[in-house]
């Protein structure tokens, strides 16, 4: 064998290991995103009043320590600064080892609800800095041609993994019973934060501003605040941001399908626990790989496909104004919501997919998804207490969710513009480009 085969023998392996390090890689940064929450805010729908008990707490406290956990919302932007200072490695474990450590404190010493807002704030600015590096990862770790596809493998992963762990503790507690067995499945659960912190040691390579040896301290810090400003004046990011918003405030009002069949149609418990696995959890694992796939392979843009997937929405969500409310239509409001469901999710899953089309920088990439995570996330502060309101002040449950629905349609145009609009930049951009 000549040296030239040898050579190319030897390039091919090398190419081969790169390409299995990065799967293994961006499987571990998935996993740091879903594994961090597993342990406490995964239980929130299958196991709440089972937290109820194991924090002792009572319902208006555990809404305070969820709304402190929301804090990091008012922290993504200083978040941003570091993840373009620090590598998504090391942000990584920084976050999974303090939410390990806090879960432990939980677990074995039953602390006063005081120590427990603490954890709550503890968390809430945990999470400020580590979800935008879970979303920089994700982009890190996978090719800008393939993006859309890495961010509907990283919802659909994600509702995977926590529909399959839920399951599992449901199953145990169902043989088992008890609520000592609820507290074992939290501390099993938190200790898989370890060997996932050794795997992201081993498979996720540092990057950015970290790795830069020749810049001294101070240097790193000052780039790491201009890339920030530079990432907030780029009105693409903001396009891209405000489309997500739109996209997430529908998710929000998701939720309230199965409340509106139960209020509206009268189905049973039962079937209102079907239809809300389905709607709410289902239909997030299967959309994030179809509209990842349809993404890079049909639409090759994630904003387009983002745009697509909401005229699917707004249709839907018209024709479920439209439709008359009697038992006659029950069948129709429920495939109406289905569509919905299965829509909504298809922008979900890529919502922030769009910023790696915004040509930023590869070094403020973390500090553009914190700009995103800060505005995508931000209806969590107002459209609970919204719709909440709604169903309250409406003696007539048709009327309020008239209202929510009508509201959400509103909403859902205005991330048509917006996706629209930026459809169009980005094919002038490539027209220019070429």
């Amino acid at each position: 064998m000549d040296t030239s085969s040898q050579h190319g023998i030897k390039a091919k392996a090398h190419k081969r290991l790169r390409t299995n390090n990065q799967l293994w890689g961006f499987l571990a940064v998935v996993l740091s995103g879903q594994l961090i929450y597993s342990s406490f805010e995964a239980f929130k729908g299958t196991f709440y009043n089972l937290l109820l008990k194991v924090l002792g707490v009572s319902n208006a406290q555990l809404g305070i320590i969820f709304s402190l956990i929301g804090i990091s919302m008012f922290f993504y932007i200083p978040g941003g600064w570091l993840n373009n200072r620090f590598s998504v490695k090391s942000l990584l474990i920084t976050g999974l080892l303090i939410r390990m450590l806090t879960v432990f404190i939980i677990v074995f010493f039953q602390p006063t609800f005081t120590i427990l807002r603490l954890i709550a704030i503890i968390w809430g600015l945990t999470d400020a800095f580590f979800w935008p590096a879970v979303l920089n990862g994700v982009a890190m770790l996978s090719s800008k041609k393939h993006s859309g596809l890495a961010f509907g493998m990283l919802e659909s992963i994600r509702r995977t993994v926590e529909m399959s762990m839920n399951l599992l503790l449901v199953g145990a507690m169902a043989l088992f019973g008890g609520i000592n067995i609820f507290k074992t499945g939290m501390l099993v659960y938190n200790l898989l934060i370890i060997p996932l912190v050794f795997a992201i040691i081993k498979l996720v390579p540092k990057n950015g501003i970290a790795k830069e040896h020749e810049v001294s301290q101070t240097q790193k810090a000052g780039k790491a605040f201009k890339g920030l400003i530079k990432v907030i004046l780029m009105p693409k990011v903001w396009l891209a941001s405000i489309t997500a918003l739109t996209i997430y405030w529908s998710y929000i009002n998701l939720i309230y399908t199965v409340p509106y069949l139960q209020a509206v149609y009268h189905i049973s418990q039962t079937q209102a626990s079907i239809f809300g696995i389905i709607n709410t959890g289902g239909m997030g694992v299967v959309a994030g790989i179809i509209s990842g796939s349809l993404s890079d392979y049909v639409f090759k843009s994630s904003a387009k496909t983002m745009f697509g997937a909401l005229i699917l929405t707004l249709v839907a969500l018209t024709a479920v104004l439209l439709l008359p409310k009697n038992s006659h239509t029950l069948g129709w409001s429920i495939g109406l919501l289905m569509v919905f469901s299965f829509a909504i999710f298809l922008a979900k899953s890529i919502m922030l997919a769009p910023i790696t089309e915004a040509n930023v920088p590869k070094n403020y990439v973390g500090s553009s998804m914190s700009v995103g995570s800060f505005v995508a996330y931000a209806p969590i502060f107002w459209t609970y207490g919204l719709n909440g309101h709604i169903i309250d002040a409406h003696k007539n449950p048709i009327a309020a969710y008239q209202t929510i629905f009508l509201i959400g349609t509103i909403v859902v145009a205005v991330g048509v513009a917006t996706s629209l609009l930026l459809t169009i930049i980005n094919h002038k951009q490539v027209g220019t480009a070429s």
